[in-house]
């Protein structure tokens, strides 16, 4: 614990102790003389605004004398506006390495001043890459927090909107905000997460947002559904906000946390709104068709070829009529390895050569691959379905989730036949239902558990928006 005296000399020894100032070449000590007295200031290079602080030296060199305390000096003598006195010497450790500039004075006594004159490298507010839309703004969040928060509030600009911040990791001590909407958010909800980040006990929140995610609700190994949703436009968050969710910001990350989360909000997308609500409500229900289809195709194909018989006569031609060397169970997993290492490939390809490489390599794998035996015609083309079918929604963790379950779903079948396929479908309901979210009250069915039909008919009708 770092604790400031009365002594100017002794708290700028201690700082820059305490500091390391002499091994780290990024931290920099200024000492100015006003009249008869001396301050000092401590800042890290390249996280400051050179401009401001340049111009803050000038004023502060045509000062005659300093105040007498640190407080006078802050209404007197401090141009710059986002600035306050410290008397906690840990409060100004902290504030120093997140790239704030602290002062001393040799009047202060046991007071430091923070100066917030940091600034962070960003790159501009794009849009996000997995998240477009045919009509609508074209911003998105990025790696600096307070560009994140500034996004929210250029769109609500209401006395309601509340930014909660508060800091986790005894090592990162990575920034964290909460935002959510005074009058709409349910109060046990925010001061469940408040609190449950307050009692966050980790060293650094090393992988972003899903270390926060880990260390906020306990999940199980064996349930793969997510229970966040994320999202890079500041126009989602807003309107979740305006709907009485939570959004949780970190800094170092562009994803906002949107809580709590339903399986089914992840059936909702950006541009269903910025259409009409005949378009957008034809879009939902395609995209709920197409879920189920990713989930459901290859399990039920497989079943069907199990039990030829059992299918009408119109369906018949859905049946391979080449089998293939290998057996079709063995097809549809090798079918399934085989799109995520061509998935991975491409996230490691350049820019340049991603979509040739992706298209020609399927292409060619898919052709040796019929013609040496290895897969059938039928199983490229219905995996084929499922792998572009997992791009109409945009969590890569749903998108997982549904892969584990068809994979279980088709073991299942090729193991128990028809009673595999009740067992995993069973399963898969018995896993959504169990699923818990942040919020501890609220089920991961809502709003099927509890029932509410207005929420229901939502999801799938795109209703007009009424002033």
């Amino acid at each position: 614990m770092v604790k400031l005296c009365e002594s100017y000399a002794d708290n700028v020894a201690l700082f820059r102790e305490t500091l390391r100032v002499a091994e780290s070449f990024d931290i920099l000590e200024k000492r100015l003389k006003i009249g008869e007295g001396e301050i000092t200031l401590f800042y890290l290079d390249g996280m400051i605004k050179d401009g401001a602080l340049q111009k803050l030296f000038m004023h502060l060199l045509s000062l005659k004398a300093l105040p007498d305390t640190a407080e006078e000096f802050l209404v007197s003598s401090m141009p710059y506006v986002e600035s306050e006195v410290s008397r906690t010497g840990d409060t100004l450790v902290t504030m120093m390495l997140s790239g704030a500039a602290i002062l001393f004075g040799s009047t202060f006594g046991a007071e430091g001043l923070v100066i917030d004159v940091r600034t962070y490298p960003a790159r501009e507010t794009a849009e996000p890459e997995n998240d477009r839309v045919m009509r609508g703004p074209r911003d998105g969040f990025v790696e600096t927090l307070v560009f994140n928060t500034a996004l929210i509030r250029r769109r609500i600009r209401d006395t309601a909107l509340t930014m909660h911040y508060q800091s986790v990791g005894t090592a990162s001590k990575s920034d964290i905000v909460v935002c959510y909407m005074a009058d709409r958010a349910k109060p046990a909800l925010v001061a469940r997460i408040k609190n449950k980040l307050k009692a966050l006990k980790t060293d650094a929140l090393t992988m972003g947002h899903q270390s926060l995610a880990e260390s906020l609700i306990q999940t199980k190994w064996y349930n793969p559904f997510p229970k966040i949703r994320y999202t890079e436009r500041p126009d989602v968050a807003a309107a979740h906000l305006l709907e009485g969710s939570v959004i949780v910001l970190l800094d170092n990350s562009p994803a906002a946390m949107i809580l709590p989360t339903a399986i089914f909000d992840f059936l909702q997308e950006t541009g269903d709104f910025y259409l009409p609500p005949l378009t957008g409500s034809y879009l939902r229900l395609v995209r709920h068709a197409v879920f189920w289809l990713t989930l459901f195709l290859t399990p039920l194909w497989f079943l069907a070829v199990l039990n030829p018989t059992a299918l009408p006569a119109w369906l018949a031609f859905v049946l391979p009529k080449e089998r293939g060397e290998l057996p079709i169970y063995l097809q549809l997993l090798l079918a399934e390895f085989v799109i995520d290492g061509l998935r991975m490939a491409s996230m490691n390809t350049p820019d340049m050569l991603t979509n040739s490489l992706s298209v020609v390599g399927g292409l060619i794998l898919g052709d040796f691959a019929v013609q040496v035996g290895w897969l059938i015609p039928e199983v490229i083309l219905y995996m084929a379905f499922v792998a572009i079918a997992n791009f109409t929604q945009t969590s890569f963790e749903l998108g997982y989730a549904l892969k584990f379950m068809r994979i279980m779903l088709l073991t299942l079948t090729a193991f128990f036949n028809v009673w595999g396929f009740a067992a995993g479908v069973l399963l898969i309901i018995l896993l959504i239902a169990t699923n818990k979210t942040v919020d501890g009250t609220r089920s991961y069915l809502y709003p099927l558990i509890p029932f509410s039909g207005k929420a229901l008919l939502s999801l799938f009708v795109r209703r007009k928006k009424r002033s």
